[in-house]
């Protein structure tokens, strides 16, 4: 673990992570956006036990495409303030991948909208073949 790098720790007994960047100084700049607490989240600096709160600290891997740890430190640092969270657009692993690679996004989301879609295709499809039964059934009887 190194100044600069994005971490994660699990949640909520692991039903999501949390993400933020290590400062180097035994300090993380994250989103506080928490889903007890969204209303007044915001992007601060906390030290690392408060981060973890008892939770394993894990290094989010980003390959060779990530900036400088000195831009991921200034990027974080210019955020510290910032109020514009969004659970879907601007959560806590948008404002990390953000500082580290300079675009936003969040594996979390994805994979939720995509588990959503699945079962927004499921429920279609079962439906769909419940109606063709009730009509298939109509007409044989």
């Amino acid at each position: 673990m190194a100044a600069g790098d994005h971490i994660k720790v699990r949640r909520a007994g692991g039903l999501y992570s949390h993400h933020g960047i290590d400062m180097g100084d035994g300090t993380v700049i994250h989103f506080s956006g928490e889903p007890t607490n969204l209303r007044n989240a915001q992007v601060c600096r906390v030290g690392m036990a408060d981060f973890l709160q008892g939770g394993e600290l894990r290094v989010v891997a980003h390959g060779d495409g990530g900036r400088s740890p000195e831009e991921v430190l200034r990027a974080a640092e210019e955020l510290v303030g910032s109020r514009d969270y969004s659970v879907v657009f601007n959560n806590c692993e948008h404002f990390a991948t953000y500082c580290k690679t300079g675009i936003r996004k969040s594996r979390q989301v994805r994979k939720a909208a995509k588990a959503a879609a699945t079962v927004l295709v499921v429920g279609v499809g079962l439906a769909a073949q419940a109606v063709v039964r009730r009509r298939g059934g109509r007409r044989g009887g």
